[in-house]
């Protein structure tokens, strides 16, 4: 690594870690960064507080820590995915969002809400976010299969824009015919991250470590497969099976995200993007970089989304999609431009 790309990295993580302080102690009730210090030496060295008020002490640790590093986390999560998402159909402007990931969920997460459903307990949301958004990214691989055998990237990302379309409409449809259950179907399809707890980022950071750390060994594949299908194949890579299986692991790792926050987008796509820009392509570098940058752009959001309108909230999903949107329309013109 060159010696000035170490030096962004290391700038990055300080910095990181002071955005992540401010979401912490940014709010109704502000607390400052020293407040903070003594309340996370407390919780796990037993060192004394001080003069922290037991109110900062619950607001800290019960609601805005886990709720920030739940959000970093699914940052992080979808920005891994979509960087892996896109070396793989070599598409700058493909997503696991615009795959079908996250209209999967949203109909998991529509099923149980209109039926009430609610056989997990807290888990019941997510768990069925997950199954029915890896499932779609499993549907949307197969259909494309059936069309194209070699799983070329455009005949995937049309085919996952097609399906993720029909399965926004068809959760419309299912959250109209359930009127009493509209607002609560639509929230959901915005995303949040309120009223999360310790149990939901423990879930994500397992499978964040585990997820990233199989993609970091396929990180050659992902180098390899940028260069495009023929070259990959000339050095004796499957691209077959090594699309799938990456595919796989970045709808694991996004179906997650997605479960536990809602439907949130462009994430995927700003993230890897900025981090392609300043640390460039190579995945065992890009990969860990897409997850700072991804993890501290939806800190951001998400302190916009409770802060803006405060005392009112806004879905954080907007706030997303309100920067991803022009973002979005930037890359594919300027690479119609090239």
């Amino acid at each position: 690594m060159k010696r000035s790309v170490k030096f962004l990295a290391v700038f990055s993580i300080i910095a990181a870690a002071g955005i992540i302080m401010i979401g912490t102690g940014a709010g109704s009730v502000f607390v400052s960064p020293v407040q903070i210090i003594k309340i996370f030496g407390n919780k796990l060295f037993g060192t004394a507080l001080g003069d922290v008020p037991a109110s900062h002490v619950s607001i800290i640790w019960e609601i805005r820590f886990p709720r920030v590093l739940l959000g970093f986390f699914v940052g992080a999560a979808l920005a891994v995915s979509g960087a892996a998402v896109q070396s793989v159909l070599k598409n700058p402007l493909a997503s696991p969002y615009t795959l079908g990931v996250s209209s999967g969920a949203s109909l998991g997460a529509g099923i149980i809400i209109a039926g009430e459903f609610y056989f997990l307990g807290s888990f019941t949301l997510p768990a069925a976010g997950w199954v029915f958004g890896v499932s779609a990214m499993f549907v949307m691989v197969w259909f494309s299969s059936q069309i194209d055998r070699s799983l070329q990237g455009t005949t995937i990302v049309l085919t996952g824009m097609v399906m993720s379309l029909f399965v926004s409409a068809v959760v419309t449809v299912m959250a109209n015919a359930k009127d009493e259950k509209y607002k609560q179907i639509m929230k959901w399809q915005t995303g949040s991250l309120s009223g999360k707890k310790w149990d939901y980022v423990a879930v994500l950071a397992a499978v964040f470590a585990l997820v990233t750390v199989f993609m970091l060994f396929r990180s050659k594949e992902m180098d390899l497969l940028t260069f495009g299908d023929e070259q990959a194949r000339s050095v004796g890579l499957d691209t077959k099976s090594a699309k799938i299986l990456l595919l796989t692991a970045a709808a694991i790792l996004s179906g997650t995200a997605v479960a536990f926050a809602g439907v949130i987008g462009f994430v995927d796509l700003i993230a890897p993007h900025i981090a392609r820009k300043l640390f460039g392509a190579k995945h065992k570098i890009l990969l860990p970089m897409s997850a700072l940058v991804g993890g501290v752009f939806m800190v951001l959001c998400d302190l916009l989304a409770r802060t803006i309108t405060a005392p009112n909230e806004l879905p954080v999903g907007a706030v997303t999609a309100l920067i991803g949107a022009p973002f979005f329309a930037w890359v594919f013109f300027s690479k119609r431009k090239r």
